[in-house]
């Protein structure tokens, strides 16, 4: 009997490991960020941290110490409402650790610190408030950068070192010239206190730094129809000189998250460090995208008249030479639309600062009578190839096409092969100054 579980468990899990297999293994998005880039980050994530801490401030903290210069056996001290008001790490590095992390290292730091105290002990019983200034600030330590199950970076503070050189604190209230006369000897239990508890405190602001990066956005719709997953697919490669992050780079229709039915295949970014930051887009991450966007019909276009005349008028030929010819060939007394669909996805060539769409379809000039229902003229079988320039501009990826090549086919028996070169040339213009000229004008950038 436990022979046969044990066979059934292994028939599954052959059922089950091509399943496995199938999933992504190469990224569609790579992001690599170099040592100029985390250096430029630090500064610009300085400011980030900074509302951090004064938005959390310190947990409230307390002790005990005994006064023998006021001989009084202990005093209980209690720390509230800690609000840290200025914020200064002039000194701040971020070192790439290769496999491990990045290190942190930092000296000469200081912060001026508000909050409310209360003492106890057998003489007396008083509270306030007072200022507190720390300086010669040194701390280091690892940040472990991982993915979380949703596909985000996580990161955790390791091999956490700190210590404070030098307190001043300074007492207000009734009897603040009293309590400031002897403040200097409670200056050392402060900062004993402190070196002591920093480190946790700061481990558990690092959860805080998750939680905001966890609700960031890793899909992005395009419109109604279409997303884009550029989720982590695992934990970001650490080498000695930069951080490159994997990211998903695949396209989806909404409401259907399958898989398009091809895989990425893996692809490197150039061995630079001249820049802070370096993207690539494989050849995958583009077929993702025209494949979703056949599947939505975003490539199937009708043109009426007016439409067409809208763009083609700037043609220095003239909307009425072209419909002249078309009028050459079929007579037509009522209004003209042109209806282009794509009948297979596109077919992506990827190459540099640019890639070709060779995109076969079929293009059908119809007339609609009026109150009747449409009728197609001709229908002809086409192939355009079209380059894709992409640039950058601003925070946005712009994509702008251009036609390259136009090729028209018609049906064997129906006319003659002047007609449809005749055709070819119409229709190449249509094309060039009608259907792309639209598609530009779509925003279709990347952000």
């Amino acid at each position: 009997m436990e022979s046969e579980k044990i066979l059934v468990l292994c028939g599954c899990f052959l059922l089950w490991n091509p399943l496995i297999q199938s999933t992504q293994l190469y990224p569609g998005i790579k992001v690599r960020i170099t040592q100029k880039g985390l250096d430029y980050g630090m500064q610009a994530g300085m400011e980030a941290i900074e509302l951090i801490v004064k938005k959390n401030g310190i947990p409230d903290f307390k002790g005990s110490e005994s006064l023998e210069f006021l001989k009084v056996d202990y005093v209980d001290y209690n720390f509230s409402n800690i609000k840290i008001n200025t914020f200064s790490f002039p000194n701040i590095s971020l070192t790439p650790v290769s496999g491990t992390g990045v290190k942190v290292l930092s000296n000469h730091g200081s912060t001026n610190v508000s909050m409310a105290w209360e003492v106890t002990s057998p003489l007396f019983r008083d509270e306030g408030g007072a200022a507190l200034f720390l300086a010669e600030i040194f701390f280091s330590g690892l940040v472990n950068l991982s993915r979380s199950d949703t596909g985000h970076p996580t990161m955790k503070l390791e091999d956490c070192y700190i210590r404070v050189g030098h307190a001043h604190i300074s007492f207000s209230g009734e009897f603040s010239v009293l309590y400031n006369s002897f403040a200097e000897p409670m200056e050392k239990p402060i900062l004993k206190n402190l070196n002591k508890k920093l480190c946790p405190i700061i481990m558990d602001r690092f959860e805080d730094i998750n939680a905001n990066i966890s609700s960031l956005e890793v899909v992005t719709k395009f419109g109604e129809d279409i997303l884009l997953d550029y989720s982590l697919l695992e934990p970001p490669e650490i080498t000695q000189s930069s951080i490159d992050l994997n990211l998903k780079g695949t396209f989806y229709q909404v409401g259907n998250l399958t898989d398009p039915p091809f895989q990425p295949v893996p692809f490197t970014l150039p061995d630079r460090s001249d820049s802070m930051l370096y993207i690539g887009i494989s050849e995958y991450f583009l077929r993702s995208a025209a494949f979703t966007y056949f599947l939505t019909g975003a490539f199937n276009i009708t043109l009426t008249t007016k439409e067409l005349s809208k763009h083609l008028i700037q043609n220095p030929q003239g909307i009425g030479s072209l419909f002249s010819q078309i009028a050459e060939l079929y007579i037509m007394t009522q209004p003209l639309m042109m209806r282009v669909l794509t009948t297979e996805p596109p077919v992506v060539s990827l190459e540099p600062n640019n890639f070709t769409l060779n995109i076969p379809g079929s293009v059908v000039m119809l007339t609609k009578p009026k109150n009747a229902t449409e009728e197609a003229i001709v229908s002809m079988d086409f192939v355009a190839s079209t380059d894709v320039g992409l640039a950058i501009l601003g925070q946005k990826l712009i994509c702008s096409l251009s036609l390259n090549r136009f090729r028209l086919s018609g049906p064997e028996s129906n006319r003659s092969s002047i007609e449809v070169l005749r055709f070819e040339n119409i229709l190449s213009s249509i094309l060039h100054f009608g259907v792309f000229p639209l598609a530009n004008g779509f925003p279709s950038g990347f952000y």
